[in-house]
């Protein structure tokens, strides 16, 4: 990435059977999704101990979803209170990219090679929920240019 920060596609952890669902045009549920967040997170935790900025793609479309990636299956459980130390939550900015449907089904449809469907758009669609506060995120429109959305996030970066 430009910012020389490693990047993930959360698309590659998924399970076989996550994926094959997917391809047969089954959306995932929270059950489907739980232990590949959990994954996710483990990732950046990793990345996190080691010093390393990460840059995640990911269709995380729930508020619980995004708390996972933050703070990992803590985030379930909780009737445990947080655990200082190693499971301090991670410092995370969620980018919100936000377009009509039918600009993102227009580019789902030019992806090949992909497992996701484009007809599993809707059903993102009616599972999203937006971030709002007190979550950390920028919402972008993705319908400016990549330049533009770049700097967008490198300016919001910078000055958190």
């Amino acid at each position: 990435s430009q910012l020389g920060w490693k990047f993930y596609d959360a698309d590659d952890y998924h399970s076989p059977a996550n994926k094959k669902k997917m391809a047969e045009g089954i959306p995932l549920n929270d059950e489907d999704r739980i232990p590949w967040l959990c994954a996710l997170h483990d990732i950046l935790r990793r990345e996190d101990s080691s010093r390393q900025d990460a840059i995640l793609a990911c269709s995380a479309l729930k508020k619980v979803y995004r708390h996972i990636l933050v703070s990992g299956a803590s985030a379930i459980e909780s009737n445990q209170p947080e655990q200082q130390g190693e499971n301090a939550a991670l410092k995370i900015l969620f980018v919100h990219l936000d377009g009509p449907i039918d600009v993102i089904a227009g580019r789902l449809e030019k992806r090949r090679g992909h497992f996701m469907p484009p007809e599993l758009l809707k059903s993102q669609f009616d599972t999203l929920e937006p971030p709002s506060a007190p979550e950390n995120f920028i919402t972008i429109s993705l319908e400016k240019s990549l330049p533009e959305i770049v700097l967008e996030i490198e300016t919001a970066i910078f000055q958190g």
